[in-house]
């Protein structure tokens, strides 16, 4: 099965959870990376990367020779990657999300295909974990190409543990749209409660099963765990906040590497899940 470890914000845990989920695993287990903006998995798991591909996306390249300028590639392009002025017309790569719908309404064949790189697709192995992840390239806006092709590499039979990038945006809908469970960190603050409202909300419109692992569980107040029991979500696992997790977290150190008695909750955790 597929489990993504998400959050509504960033820095609550999220990828010190999923891995240390990823060394708990019973039997064969993959991780993938999916947060390609600032991927950071690879850290506290140490893979030996074996393996790294460009990855790429398709783009127009306008040949203005054969162009009438009839304006229906700018017309169909909801991003405005293409404009026109008069007798000129130009294409912004930058903004192209290679639909590809440009390419079907020019009748004057004077689109063709051009290629742009956005990042890197990286493979490699910790111990057991086969590990990929996605490394966006700097400056480049659209991560969702690069974490489809992250989820292509995910096997079909096993565990899948998928660490998801942070808030409820694109990368986040594309990261969860195929796991079989998610699992929401959070923290005891409001303004965890708030993100974590907007993430829930994001995978009950997909029916998702869902669960939430509270972080520094001793900090902050009750308004979190309140709401969960209202809106019936269940809290699974409360990890409390302890310096040494913080000292390892400063070292690459994963929970269970920090604290060695977090094992057997996260083990049943992922017992628990997976029934």
């Amino acid at each position: 099965m597929q489990i993504a470890v998400a959050s509504g914000k960033g820095g609550t845990g999220k990828t010190t959870v999923s891995t240390s989920l990823a060394q708990c695993a019973e039997g064969a287990v993959q991780f993938l990376d999916c947060d390609v903006e600032e991927p950071n998995g690879h850290i506290f798991l140490k893979p030996v990367l074996t393996e790294s591909l460009q990855h790429t996306v398709t783009i127009p390249s306008i040949l203005t020779d054969q162009c009438t300028y009839c304006g229906k590639c700018r017309n169909i392009c909801r991003f405005n990657a293409i404009t026109m002025f008069g007798q000129t017309i130009m294409s912004f790569s930058e903004l192209c999300h290679s639909c590809l719908g440009c390419f079907l309404v020019c009748e004057e064949n004077a689109i063709v295909r051009d290629s742009r790189e956005i990042g890197v697709l990286e493979r490699g192995w910790s111990g057991d974990i086969d590990f990929v992840q996605g490394r966006i390239r700097v400056g480049e806006a659209m991560a969702v190409p690069l974490i489809k092709e992250v989820k292509k590499k995910a096997h079909k039979e096993g565990l899948v543990i998928i660490d998801a990038p942070p808030g409820t945006s694109c990368p986040f809908v594309e990261t969860v749209s195929d796991a079989d469970f998610v699992l929401l960190v959070t923290e005891p603050t409001p303004f965890g409660l708030h993100d974590l409202k907007l993430a829930v909300q994001v995978l009950r419109g997909f029916a998702k099963p869902c669960g939430v692992l509270i972080n520094r569980a001793d900090l902050g107040d009750d308004r979190l765990e309140r709401w969960c029991k209202v809106e019936n979500i269940p809290i699974m696992l409360k990890i409390p906040f302890e310096r040494s997790i913080a000292e390892g977290y400063a070292h690459g150190n994963t929970l269970v590497e920090s604290q060695p008695a977090l094992r057997q909750p996260l083990v049943n955790l992922l017992r628990e899940i997976s029934q």
